[in-house]
């Protein structure tokens, strides 16, 4: 279900229709506010400058959290390949374990 919220970004009011909650909505409006508010105190940039700027800047971090996400991913798969391998080395060890056992049983009778 499509929610309708205005917010305010830079002093302007911008109406949405999206399928996420007002709160999440908020959220975004809340971090392109500040970064547009960022580059406007600190340039002497057009508030479109400072749109395209933050946009880019946000861009950037996004793209650098997927790197960051994807080596997780990988680090995580190769944690899990190596579980894998310690249990069925382990599985391995318990059957060796019972099948001397019962050798040495049937060697002590």
């Amino acid at each position: 279900m499509e929610n309708k919220i205005t917010i305010s970004i830079c002093g302007e009011e911008y109406t949405f229709a999206a399928e996420e909650t007002p709160s999440y909505m908020q959220k975004v409006a809340a971090m392109v506010d500040g970064r547009m508010n960022e580059i406007l105190q600190s340039t002497h940039v057009s508030r479109t400058d400072a749109a395209v700027l933050a946009a880019v800047n946000i861009a950037d971090e996004y793209l650098k959290s997927q790197g960051t996400a994807e080596n997780l991913r990988a680090q995580l798969k190769g944690y899990l390949d190596d579980a894998t391998k310690a249990k069925n080395e382990a599985s391995e060890l318990k059957r060796e374990v019972f099948r001397l056992q019962q050798q040495l049983e049937k060697a002590s009778k």
